[in-house]
C-alpha cells in the first residue's frame, strides 16, 4: 500500500486532535479526543487508534506525521523540565535573577517577578571574557569550566546551559567548553548561547538557552517515544514538527532546539485562518481561533501571518506583558486571551460576574460533560442558549449532561441574584468582550481598522461566537472553513517547511562590508536549507527571506527591515528610513544608522502539503436539520432559528440569518439580518446587515 495520507495531531488544553488527509483528492477525516493532561501521549494515540478505526484507514498508508504540543510549554509554566545547571561569565550568575530591573505592574507591593528556570547554586561561573566585538579579552579557564561542571553533575542536573558573555558574537569559548564538558559527561544535556539565541542582550539570550536547556531532555525522551508507538502501529511515515514560527522542521531540529515549539499550537491556529483565507480569496483576515482553554487572535496581511521575534513565556499573570521569561526566537504574531469553552464562570468579590482566565480543561472539563465538574463554563452557557445541541456534540459521540450545566448555571445565577438565562447570557458577552477588546487593542497597535478584516473562526468554540465578536468590532465578514473544529489542524498539514536563522552584526551603515554581509547570508541560507531538506521539502521552490535589525546609533531599540537585492548603501538606508517613517511618522535628520543583526528565514513546500480540502458531502440527507430558539444578544432574547446539516449543503447555497449550521467537530451560529453563502471551497460566508456595518 502505497503511503500517501498526511495525519496532523494537535494537542489543546481540552482536546486533543486528529486529522488524515489525502492531497490527491482533497479529502479530509477528522477525530476529536479529549487531552490527557497526565500523559499526553496517551491521548494521542488512542484518538489515532479512534480515527483509524472510525474511517478504515490503514496505518500503512501514512505518509507523514505533522504535530503540534503545548507539552513543552506547559512544562515551563509548571517548572517540571529537567533539572538545569547553567555555566556563565564571571560576575554574571545573576542575570537570570535581576532581568530588565522593570516592573509589570508599578504599584503593586507584593509583585512576583518570574522565577528563574534554574536556581542560584545551580548557578555557576567561570573565568573568561570576549569584548563587544567578539575579541577574547581574557582566555577561558577551561579547568575551572570543567571542575563547575563536574560540581553541578554532582547536584543531580540533567542539562546544561552555558552562556558567556558577547557570545553572540563569537561562540568559540562556549563551544570549546561544550566540547570538553561533553568528553566528560557524554550523557548530559548541553546548550550553547551561541548557537539557540545568537543575538545582542543577556538577559533574554541567557533566558532563551535556558529555557531551551530545561525541556531539551523532555523533548528528547517524548519525540522518541512517539516515533516509537507510531511506528509501533505500523506507520512507515516520517514525524515533522510545527514551530513557533509557522513552519515544519525534522525531529532532530526539534530535538535541538525545542525552545522553537514552544508556540507551535497557537502558530498553527494563525496558519489555518491564513490557509483558508487564501482559499477563499481574503488577503486580510484576523485569524480567531477559540477552543476549550484560550482563544487566539493573529492578524493576516496579503495572505502571510506577521511573525515577530520573540515572545515571553510562563507568565505570572498570563495575560499581562513583562511579567514572563523572554524567549528569543521566531513566533507567529499572537494575541492570546483566557477565554475558551471551559473558562470558568463565578461571582467576584465584588459582586459582578466574571468569566476565567482559569478553565476547566479537559479534566473535569464543563458541567455538562459530566466527569465532576461543577461550576459554569462558557459551553454550559452555550449549551442553554441553544447555540449547541446536546445531542449532536462532537457528532453525538459525546455524552452531554445538559441538566450538570443548567444546575451549575443556577447556581451562579442565585449568587448573583439573576435569572439563569440572562446569567448564561451575560457569561456570553462578557467572554465575547474580552476575546473583542483584545482584538481591537492589537490591529489599533498596527495602525489598521476592525473593518478592513475578515473574521476567520477556527476551533471548537470560535464559531459559536465568531458572530458576535464581529458585531463588538465592526467586522462585516465573518468566514467559518471546513473542518473549522480542527482548523488548527488542518491547518499544520498545509504547512511549508520552514527554518529562521539569526546572527549577530554590529556594525555602521556607512562602515558595512557587504561582501561580508551577503556571505553571512548565504551561510544562514546552507544551514536553513540542509535542515528542512529532512522534511522532503522542495528546495528547488524555497523562498528564502532576507531581513536585517538596524537603528539609529545610540538607539536601545531596533527594527526589522527587508534587506534589499541586489544590496547596497543606499538602498539600504532608503528601506530602513522607510521602515522607521511608516511606524514612527518622522525620521531624525543626519542620524547615523547601524546594523544590529542579520535575519534570513528559508521556507520550501513538503509532499502533501498542497492541494484543496474536500470534506464529506451528503446530498442524500436533509438540509435541514429542525429548528431551535437560540439567545442572541441584539434581540434581547431567543429566537426561532433553523438548524442546518453543514455536510449536506448543496453547491450555491445561501441563506437569510439566523441560522445555524452543525457538523461534528463545530456549530456556526449566525444572528439576524445576515447573508449568508457558502463558497466554492465550503466555506460560510455570513455578512452583517448594512445598519451593523455602520456601528
Amino acid at each position: 500500500m502505497a503511503a500517501t495520507l498526511s495525519l496532523g495531531i494537535d494537542i489543546g488544553g481540552t482536546f486533543t486532535d486528529l486529522v488524515a488527509f489525502d492531497p490527491a483528492t482533497g479529502r479530509a477525516a477528522i477525530w476529536k479526543e479529549s487531552t490527557t493532561p497526565d500523559d499526553p501521549a496517551r491521548g494521542v494515540m488512542e484518538g489515532v487508534a479512534h480515527l483509524f478505526r472510525a474511517h478504515a484507514i490503514a496505518p500503512a498508508a501514512i505518509g507523514r506525521v505533522v504535530h503540534a504540543t503545548t507539552l513543552f510549554t506547559n512544562a515551563l509554566i509548571e517548572r517540571k523540565g529537567a533539572r538545569t545547571g547553567l555555566i556563565t561569565t564571571a560576575g554574571f550568575r545573576d542575570v537570570l535573577e535581576i532581568g530588565r530591573e522593570r516592573k509589570y505592574e508599578l504599584y503593586d507591593l507584593f509583585i512576583a517577578m518570574p522565577k528563574p528556570l534554574v536556581p542560584r547554586p545551580l548557578r555557576r561561573e567561570v573565568r573568561e571574557r570576549l569584548g563587544p566585538d567578539g575579541a577574547v579579552v581574557t582566555p577561558l579557564d577551561l579547568e575551572a569550566c570543567l571542575r563547575e561542571a563536574e560540581a553541578l553533575v554532582a547536584a543531580g542536573i540533567e542539562s546544561l546551559a552555558i552562556v558567556f558573555l558577547h557570545a553572540h558574537a563569537n561562540p568559540t569559548h562556549e563551544r570549546r567548553a561544550a566540547a570538553a564538558i561533553a568528553e566528560r559527561f557524554p550523557r548530559l544535556s548541553i546548550s550553547l548561547s551561541g548557537e539557540i539565541a545568537p543575538e545582542i542582550r543577556e538577559y533574554p539570550r541567557a533566558s532563551t538557552t535556558v529555557a531551551n536547556a530545561s525541556i531539551r531532555p523532555l523533548a528528547e525522551v517524548y519525540l522518541d517515544r512517539l516515533e516509537r508507538e507510531l511506528a509501533a502501529i505500523g506507520i512507515p511515515g516520517a514525524l515533522h514538527l510545527m514551530l513557533s514560527n509557522g513552519g515544519l522542521a525534522p525531529v532532530a531540529e526539534a530535538k535541538r532546539s525545542p525552545v522553537q515549539l514552544l508556540e507551535s499550537g497557537p502558530a498553527a491556529g494563525a496558519l489555518a485562518g491564513a490557509w483558508f483565507g487564501r482559499q477563499a480569496g481574503l488577503d486580510r483576515v484576523l485569524a480567531f481561533d477559540m477552543g476549550g482553554t484560550t482563544a487566539k487572535l493573529a492578524l493576516v496581511d496579503d495572505g502571510e501571518p506577521l511573525v515577530a521575534w520573540g515572545f515571553e513565556a510562563a507568565r505570572e499573570r498570563r495575560f499581562l506583558r513583562g511579567s514572563g521569561l523572554p524567549i528569543q526566537i521566531a513566533t507567529v504574531e499572537l494575541i492570546e486571551i483566557g477565554a475558551g469553552g471551559g473558562s470558568i464562570a463565578r461571582r467576584s468579590e465584588l459582586g459582578t460576574l466574571h468569566v476565567g482566565p482559569d478553565s476547566a480543561g479537559a479534566q473535569p472539563g464543563p458541567a455538562c460533560y459530566a466527569r465532576g465538574g461543577a461550576e459554569p463554563t462558557v459551553t454550559d452557557a452555550d449549551l442553554a442558549l441553544g447555540c449547541l445541541n446536546g445531542a449532536f456534540f462532537l457528532g453525538g459521540t459525546m455524552v452531554i449532561d445538559t441538566a450538570a450545566a443548567d444546575a451549575a448555571l443556577g447556581r451562579l445565577a442565585g449568587a448573583l441574584a439573576l435569572e439563569p438565562t440572562r446569567t448564561a447570557a451575560g457569561i456570553q458577552d462578557v467572554v465575547n468582550e474580552t476575546m473583542a477588546g483584545a482584538a481591537r487593542v492589537a490591529i489599533a497597535e498596527r495602525g489598521r481598522v476592525p473593518h478592513e478584516y475578515a473574521l476567520m473562526a477556527t476551533g471548537g468554540a470560535a464559531p459559536v461566537h465568531a458572530w458576535a465578536v464581529a458585531r463588538k468590532l465592526g467586522i462585516r465578514c465573518v468566514v467559518c472553513p471546513p473542518g473549522a473544529g480542527a482548523g488548527s489542524t488542518i491547518g499544520m498539514l498545509m504547512a511549508p517547511a520552514r527554518v529562521d536563522r539569526v546572527a549577530s552584526l554590529t556594525m555602521p551603515l556607512d562602515q558595512a562590508d557587504l561582501a561580508a554581509i551577503e556571505t553571512i547570508f548565504a551561510r544562514l541560507e546552507r544551514d536553513g536549507a540542509q535542515v528542512i531538506a529532512a522534511t522532503g521539502a522542495d528546495l528547488a521552490r524555497r523562498v528564502v527571506r532576507r531581513l536585517a535589525d538596524m537603528r539609529y546609533i545610540g538607539q536601545g531599540s531596533e527594527i526589522t527591515v527587508p534587506v534589499p537585492d541586489p544590496l547596497d548603501h543606499a538602498a539600504m538606508r532608503a528601506a530602513f528610513e522607510a521602515e522607521y517613517r511608516r511606524l514612527f511618522g518622522r525620521t531624525p535628520p543626519g542620524a547615523a544608522i547601524q546594523f544590529v543583526a542579520l535575519r534570513l528565514s528559508v521556507s520550501a513546500p513538503v509532499p502533501g502539503a498542497e492541494g484543496r480540502l474536500d470534506l464529506t458531502r451528503d446530498s442524500g440527507r436533509l438540509v435541514l436539520k429542525g429548528r431551535r430558539p437560540v439567545h442572541f444578544l441584539e434581540t434581547g432574547g431567543p429566537v426561532d432559528t433553523p438548524v442546518y446539516d453543514r455536510y449536506a449543503l448543496p453547491a450555491g447555497f445561501t441563506a437569510d440569518g439566523p441560522a445555524v449550521f452543525e457538523e461534528n467537530e463545530s456549530t456556526f451560529v449566525v444572528g439576524p439580518g445576515a447573508r449568508i453563502a457558502l463558497l466554492p471551497d465550503g466555506s460560510i460566508r455570513a455578512e452583517l446587515p448594512a445598519q451593523e456595518n455602520a456601528q
